[in-house]
This record gives structure tokens, sequence and C-alpha cells, in this order.
């Protein structure tokens, strides 16, 4: 078959021996894959929102579309198909066959397939806060595999930390990395839930089944007011406008602490790890400080 491989995809795996090698891999596995699955592949999706993995749509033998997803190793996705297969497919898409050796899934396909993105930001906020409540709602079962929130957060502080040379301004950045280790423990463990950690309005799609189904959901458990930041980092203007009254609006749509998701966004925007320090969200800081 004639590979194409989005250049965000080559870009995500360049200088990383794993990811190089799972690239080198990819040509053989989509054989392997269209045989075992009888699937027949289109062009991959290319946009901003897939540059962590191989996505393309899929016909299977019965007619009916599907969507392939390969991902790269990445430690904040390792248990998305574990994720996928606990919802079932509400509010996400649903898993219809699963490689866990390969991190290969092949997903329903959402028609017509618009992103949330499309759609005015309050309503965003509408359709995002109904999607995270009922995410949070499933009970995760003994023994499952899904890490504590503060895994990703340690892995964050350790890569930022890694990066001290290039801090702007180390108070602030230590500031940030204080709030990182102290906020996941400091949820009580009984509103602890399944997060999804990444759904913001680009990674919502318009279908057929519901009217709107998430996808690429990153599982680990910890503090849903978590789960308000990745939509508010997706909508600048109007968080730098007015942060306390942006904030406000979907922390309550949520029905979360505001003074929570304020000090998860100061601890995100001072000491997340990133190639460009002097960002606006990095300026944005001192206006998203815990009160």
């Amino acid at each position: 078959m004639d590979l194409v491989v989005p250049e965000r995809l080559v870009a995500a795996c360049a200088g990383q021996p794993e990811r190089t090698a799972w690239l080198a891999r990819l040509p053989g596995t989509l054989v392997a894959l269209a045989g075992r699955w009888s699937l027949a592949f289109g062009p991959p999706f290319d946009g901003d929102d897939v540059s962590a993995s191989w996505v393309a749509p899929a016909t299977r033998a019965d007619g009916t579309g599907a969507v392939l997803k390969l991902g790269i190793p990445h430690m904040e996705a390792e248990h998305e198909l574990a994720g996928l297969r606990l919802w079932a497919g509400d509010p996400t898409v649903r898993l219809l066959e699963a490689d866990e050796d390969l991190g290969a899934m092949l997903l329903e396909r959402c028609l017509p397939g618009t992103p949330l993105r499309s759609r005015p930001e309050p309503e965003q906020d509408v359709v995002l806060a109904g999607l995270l409540r009922r995410l949070w709602r499933v009970q995760v079962p003994p023994g499952a595999p899904f890490r504590p929130l503060a895994e990703m957060t340690a892995y964050w502080a350790a890569e930022s930390l890694a990066g001290a040379a290039r801090w702007p301004d180390p108070g602030l950045v230590r500031e940030g990395l204080a709030l990182l280790a102290e906020l996941p423990g400091s949820a009580p463990a009984a509103t602890h839930v399944l997060l999804a950690t990444d759904l913001h309005a680009g990674n919502v799609l318009r279908a057929e089944r519901r009217p709107w189904l998430a996808i690429d959901p990153k599982p680990f458990v910890g503090d849903p007011a978590y789960d308000a930041t990745q939509h508010l980092f997706n909508c600048t203007e109007r968080v730098v406008a007015d942060p306390a009254g942006t904030i406000a609006r979907f922390a309550d749509l949520l029905g979360v602490e505001r003074q929570r998701v304020r000090a998860w966004m100061f601890a995100r925007a001072t000491a997340e790890a990133r190639q460009d320090w002097d960002d606006e969200w990095f300026g944005l800081a001192p206006a998203l400080a815990p009160l």
C-alpha cells in the first residue's frame, strides 16, 4: 500500500528512538491490520488535532465505515483503549476492534464528523460540560489500569525541571511546580473520577448516534476540576479578556470549585514544559494566580 504520513506526525516522532521505530513499522502494521480486520483505508486525516496518531477512514468488508487509529508511543495515552472499553460509547466513540500490542483501534466513524470547534465558544462550554459530567459518572472497577493524575503532573514537572535553564521567571515557575505537586492530592479522594484529561472542542465530533461524541481520551483518575483546563486553554481570547469570569462560567457548568480550576490553570500556565516559554499563557499566569 502507498503510505501517506502527515508531516505533523513525522515531526512528533523525530529524534525519539521509540517513536522512530514505531514509524518504521507502520507500513507493515497497516498491511497486517488490513488483512486481519478486512479493511480498506482512505488517506489519513491531517490537521492541528492529529499529531500523535496515524488516523484514517476505513471501510470494513460489509461496506460499513470506521476509523483506524494507531497512536505513537505516548505516556499520556497509554490507557486510551481501556478507557474506551469502560465508557463503552457513552459519550465516546465506540471501540469496534483493538490490538493492545500494536496500540491499534478500529473506531466508530462519526458522520458528518464536524468538530465542536466550529461552534461558538459559549455553545462549546455547554456541550463539553455535559460530556465531561457523563464521562465522570463511570465507576472505575477494582484492578483497572488507570493511573492517578499525580503521575501525569509529576511527569510534566520532570520535563520542566530538565529545561530549567530556559525558564523566564524561575520564581513563577517554581510556584507552578509546587501547585502541580500539591493539587492532585488536595482534592478529597471521594471526589476522584475517571478523567478524559484532553477533552476540548477539537476532540468532540458531530455524529449520527449522538449529537456529539468524544474522541481521543487520555484517562487518569483524579480531581474533576483538572478536566476543565484543556478546554479553557483553547479559549485564549476569552480567558485573556476575562480570566475570572471565563473560568467561573465553565466551572459552574461542570459543578466544580472555581478556585480549584483557577489553581490548575495557574499551575499549567507556569509550570508545563514547552518549547517556547515566552508565550501568551506564561504572560497571563499572574492574572490566574489563586486568590
